[in-house]
């Protein structure tokens, strides 16, 4: 917690409580004071500008990977929050394919204990099965009982219907939420792109959307059956969106769904250059399954955008298509993505990306909460106004692997507090 005064000065404060023009003041780590012209010249006071800037509480990040232990070369917990931290994020929660995985009490203690000097908060997920295998349920009761909150075995789904309604009974025992990494591995076997009009084109074996619809339809009918909390990632097509959609509108409300900026703004042409920076899991899909998300977003349907951060070092990208390891770079890019391209207002984005993913993760002390005195000083200030261009080379990721390199993009976080410490100032990191 840091001891330093801070006023945040001239700016449009953005909560779920709604909208009003006032300045914060931060002291001993927690808001001090809301409201409009408070004092700038008290001596050992910074004053950092929000004039024309909107100042919310922290984004939160429910699936980020953060590659340590096993894959520093590609990222680190300290260079990810950095980037998180540069992005408007005050909490990112860590996805559990490292090396080794994070499937017990010993890996998601040394995450914790790595992370105590981050630029934000990183709560570890733990994995559903040992060795994220699909096999053998992973000990979620140790995890669970050191704070993690979300398990999954991200990378892969859970195959086995039966191992999974297993899982959600147990975590329906213990409060957690289970998010999935919906994708039938028989169906999506071979594919390294979207099976559409595209691949036929590049002549590119396709990864069929149907592989993402039949495991979202029978975790649905799972989590009807065993009333525990779902959370299905990373959704990509439109059929998904649908399947989600039905069963909110039939009264199944322990589901909720995640989209990503990559998903809601590229589509499958993306790849016309055979460039494997555009290759994910699951794939860009068509422009119809975007504006599918679009809509999902807009309905109700996705509750919250997740940037699915997967940073991977060159060697790991500058392959063929099909050598490629899937993902892309997205913490510092994914605010100002979802202000460049969808049609909807700085609240709802600052919702789907603040205060509703700290509410779906269970995250405590203030994260996404309201700015009122007394809250833990988690915030960011973001100027809806300025336009800048993705340069990779600039970014504070280990890795360069963004789609968006060269892309102009509208919106960019000025000032991030983590705890009432101000780790980025104009721009720049401060750690």
């Amino acid at each position: 917690m840091s001891e330093r005064r801070v006023l945040v000065h001239g700016g449009t404060v953005v909560d779920a409580t709604g909208a009003r023009r006032a300045d914060v003041l931060v002291a001993g780590g927690v808001i001090a004071e809301v409201g409009p012209h408070l004092e700038r010249g008290r001596r050992g006071t910074l004053a950092l500008d929000a004039e024309g800037c909107v100042v919310a509480p922290g984004l939160v990040d429910v699936h980020t990977h953060l590659r340590e232990p096993g894959g520093e070369e590609a990222e680190t917990l300290e260079s990810g929050s950095r980037a998180a931290a540069l992005g408007g994020f005050t909490a990112v929660v860590a996805m559990p394919n490292t090396e080794p995985p994070a499937d017990s009490a010993e890996v998601v203690r040394y995450v914790l204990e790595r992370a105590r000097t981050a630029c934000c908060s990183v709560q570890p997920a733990g994995c559903i099965t040992v060795g994220r295998q699909g096999k053998v349920l992973a000990p979620m009761a140790e995890m669970a009982g050191l704070g993690v909150r979300l398990f999954t075995d991200d990378g892969h789904g859970v195959q086995d219907p039966s191992l999974m309604r297993r899982a959600l009974e147990y975590a329906s025992s213990l409060g957690v939420v289970v998010a999935q990494h919906c994708e039938d591995d028989a169906l999506a076997a071979g594919g390294c792109m979207n099976e559409g009009e595209w691949s036929s084109r590049l002549g590119l074996p396709g990864r069929s959307s149907l592989a993402e619809e039949v495991m979202v339809e029978r975790d649905l009918a799972l989590a009807r059956l065993t009333g525990a909390r779902l959370h299905l990632m990373h959704l990509s097509s439109a059929a998904a969106v649908a399947a989600v959609r039905r069963a909110k509108a039939a009264g199944l409300a322990n589901v909720s769904a995640e989209a990503t900026p990559h998903h809601l703004s590229l589509t499958d042409e993306a790849l016309a250059g055979y460039d494997p920076v555009f290759k994910v899991n699951p794939p860009l899909r068509a422009r119809a399954d975007v504006e599918a998300l679009r809509q999902g977003l807009a309905d109700g349907t996705i509750d919250v955008i997740a940037t699915d951060h997967a940073p991977h070092s060159p060697e790991a990208k500058q392959v063929t298509m099909c050598e490629a390891a899937p993902g892309m770079v997205g913490l510092e890019t994914a605010l100002a993505v979802a202000l460049t391209d969808l049609a909807l207002p700085i609240a709802d984005v600052l919702a789907l990306m603040s205060w509703r993913p700290a509410r779906l993760a269970g995250l405590g002390d203030g994260q996404g909460g309201p700015l009122v005195p007394g809250a833990p000083a988690h915030l960011c200030v973001v100027d809806p106004a300025r336009g800048w261009v993705v340069d990779p080379a600039k970014l504070a990721s280990k890795s360069r692997n963004t789609p968006f390199a060269g892309r102009r993009l509208q919106g960019r976080v000025r000032h991030t507090l983590y705890a009432g410490e101000p780790v980025v100032i104009g721009e720049e990191a401060q750690r």
